[in-house]
């Protein structure tokens, strides 16, 4: 977007000028919007002419601000799609800066979900030519500009590092100085995208993060730090047992308390609110209330984990029916069968859950870390009667998600828009979760049972494989179940499974769905999250029952898959794989998820009391170009970090009902003590670019899991781990 002089308006056509809001006067904006089906939009953007848009702006300070349609909490996106940018550009990496788009679907879609919304990996894969492609064109029009101005021809003229130059001449401008006039000038409809090999910022390693100086010195605003006049804190007493209701509640000694200012019923329990946050929640512990449980969730993990084993045993839906399993292992010379138990896990992000709502004349305004702002526009908007493009949407930067933050009924932020109406709507409401309300009340990664038989021929060859899933179905009853949903089964439940790489001729994935009053929710790499730990450790004891070396048998089962080839010997490679380390064990594993593809190879020691500490984790990532080879880097092993947090330790479990963990002391995250060694290694490629905040997840638990069995000769399935299984190992 180039600003300029009101009086120097472009002429509008049916593609042309949509206003952007941040700055005063008339502005043009340039991007691509182009609504494609999913895991199309890099190929097919390719061919499509871009359209002004509110993605890049020109000041006439020289800056270049991106647009960011997406939420950083944390991944670095504002970073990696200011990057994509500045490479078209040729802008130099000091004039770039980043700020959040307003909630509006029509112009920042996601292009995979069809909806403004972050996840799934998907931020640099979906905007990747569309960010090129917007500042392709830009660039032309700079060029253009300064070719009107100088009178030389634009084929004369070059760009490097945000300056515009006539070389023969000697002439040269800046950005800010020809953005006015640029903005006049037709928009390019085929702008000549750069040879991946000039690139100098997309794969270096030199391009610094933009939000890292305001997050060290705590310039950076997070929700948290949203203060509106006359705003009042709100905390929610919710039901200790999911889908209790109240019966009836007395605020008296509520009321009673200093600080606090009203108490209002809701449809999700009680609000208080209060000039500061420690008011509402002392008036919170005060009010007294008396559920009604008759439809609430009241069994314990035990008997959920016995009903998940029943269920395994009847029938289910088929997901993948190829070949015969039955008749296969029927004739097979040796059969594994094993069962894997994964617990509810909470996400835990170290941001709790908070929003600013303030009702205006015109609609709403709300502040928040919005992960799926168009989810969100249309609930509040739901709530307060209105349209929603009357609810504003100020996206801040947020103190983690994992997922946690985009739910399909964007239920904190209904809460505070509810609370806000409730209360009459004359005060800005800021809903707080404390760090307890989102373990103990929160959104989960559901609880998951497998059962699992595997079967190989007299030669050693894997010829059936028969899978069983018993698991809640996060997809179901959402907005997204149209597309996720088939024949009854979430393709979240069997990702990871149904679409494995490995050669299996017999295949065969059964899925039970599981009906409860736990809400669950997508977690870091969703079903990968347990699937990549069930195929990754078979496949383990199917290579050692054969006699083989586990990385020789995946690579035979791998042969029409070259990207799982490429991380897995690389990993293999740079681990030393098959020479000795030191009495310690190493396990291997490989998975795709999210379109890209990790190798991670652990390396385990194993104390006398049993106790397993996990040393080295070596990983191999190929995820297309690399746009901020450090950003991967740092994914991969928070990812990891992420992963083994769950390996080890993790769960949520139920006692009657109601969640036994509370804060970190009984949920505790990994602690910098239990972290290993890490290297990445980056495959080279040409490809486009896919994601890196999820798959450095899945590989670690089975990694480990197969360190383990290499130094013991135990086999640790479920998670998490099991280690007094090691003693006396």
């Amino acid at each position: 977007m180039f600003n300029m002089p009101a009086q120097h308006k472009p002429r509008l056509s049916r593609r042309d000028l949509l206003k952007g809001s941040a700055t005063a006067g008339a502005a043009l904006v340039i991007a691509t919007h182009v609504p494609l089906p999913p895991l199309a939009q890099n190929a097919a953007a390719a061919s499509m002419a871009p359209m002004p848009n509110a993605f890049i702006r020109i000041a006439p300070d020289n800056t270049v601000t991106v647009i960011i349609k997406h939420l950083d909490k944390g991944q670095g996106v504002t970073t990696g799609l200011s990057t994509i940018v500045a490479e078209e550009l040729d802008a130099d990496w000091a004039q770039m800066r980043a700020e959040f788009a307003p909630a509006n679907a029509a112009l920042y879609s996601n292009l995979i979900f069809h909806l403004q919304g972050t996840g799934g990996s998907t931020s640099v894969a979906n905007s990747w030519m569309q960010l090129r492609l917007a500042a392709a064109a830009a660039r032309e029009m700079l060029v253009a500009a300064a070719a009107d101005e100088w009178k030389f021809a634009a084929s004369e003229i070059t760009v490097e590092k945000g300056v515009v130059e006539h070389k023969p001449s000697g002439r040269t401008a800046q950005f800010g100085s020809l953005a006015a006039q640029a903005s006049t000038l037709p928009v390019p409809q085929n702008p000549r995208l750069k040879d991946p090999a000039s690139f100098r910022l997309v794969g270096s390693r030199d391009v610094k993060r933009l939000d890292t100086p305001a997050k060290i010195t705590g310039k950076t605003t997070y929700a948290m730090d949203v203060k509106r006049p006359n705003m009042v804190y709100a905390v929610l007493a919710r039901s200790p047992k999911f889908g209790g209701t109240i019966k009836s509640f007395d605020a008296s000694a509520a009321k009673a308390v200093r600080g606090v200012v009203d108490v209002v019923q809701v449809p999700m329990g009680v609000a208080i609110l209060g000039a500061t946050t420690w008011a509402a929640k002392q008036g919170r512990d005060a009010l007294k209330i008396d559920w009604d449980f008759s439809k609430a969730e009241t069994r314990s993990t035990a008997d959920i984990v016995a009903d998940y084993k029943k269920r395994a045993g009847e029938a289910g839906l088929t997901a993948v029916a190829n070949g015969d399993a039955e008749k296969a292992l029927a004739s097979a010379a040796k059969v594994i069968e094993a069962e894997f138990e994964f617990p509810y896990l909470a996400h835990a992000p170290m941001e709790p859950l908070n929003c600013v709502v303030e009702l205006t004349a015109d609609g709403c305004e709300i502040w928040a870390g919005s992960q799926f702002q168009t989810v969100e526009q249309r609930a509040a908007a739901a709530v307060l009667g209105i349209k929603p493009e009357q609810v504003k949407i100020n996206t801040l930067y947020a103190g983690g998600s994992f997922g946690r933050r985009a739910t399909p009924a964007a239920d904190y932020i209904v809460e505070a828009v509810t609370t806000c109406k409730a209360s009459g709507g004359k005060r800005p409401v800021h809903l707080v979760w404390t760090r307890e309300d989102d373990i103990k009340g929160g959104y989960y990664r559901p609880m998951v049972y497998h059962k699992v038989r595997a079967g190989l021929d007299k030669d050693g060859a894997v010829i059936a494989w028969d899978h069983h899933i018993v698991a809640q179905q996060i997809m179901e009853g959402t907005p997204f179940a149209a597309f996720a949903v088939r024949n009854g089964v979430d393709s979240t439940t069997t990702e990871g499974i149904s679409d494995m790489p490995y050669a299996v001729p017999n295949l065969s994935v059964a899925v039970h769905p599981v009906r409860a009053p736990v809400p669950v929710l997508w977690w870091r790499s969703v079903g990968h999250t347990h699937t990549a730990q069930v195929v990754e450790v078979m496949i383990d004891d199917l290579a050692r029952t054969a006699g083989r070396d586990p990385v020789d048998f995946r690579l035979a089962l791998l042969k029409d898959h070259p990207r799982h080839v490429g991380v897995l010997k690389l990993a293999a490679e740079k681990a030393g794989w098959g020479k000795p380390h030191d009495g310690k064990g190493l396990g291997i594993a490989v998975h795709e998820s999210f379109r890209s593809f990790v190798a991670q190879v652990a390396e385990v020691a194993i104390g006398d009391d049993g106790s397993l500490k996990v040393e080295k984790v070596v990983c191999a990532v190929d995820c297309g170009i690399a746009v901020n080879p450090d950003i991967i880097v740092a994914q991969m092993e928070g990812g990891i970090g992420y992963g083994l947090g769950a390996a080890l330790r993790n769960k949520i479990t139920l006692t009657s009902g109601g969640v036994d963990q509370s804060n970190f002391n009984d949920y505790e995250p990994l602690r910098i003590t239990d972290m290993p060694k890490i290297e990445v290694y980056i495959v080279s490629s040409s490809e486009a670019p896919t994601g890196v905040g999820e798959p450095g997840v899945p590989a670690i638990a089975p990694a480990i899991s197969n360190a383990v069995f290499a130094a013991t000769g135990k086999r640790l399935r479920s998670l998490p781990f099991a280690t007094t299984a090691l003693k006396g190992a």
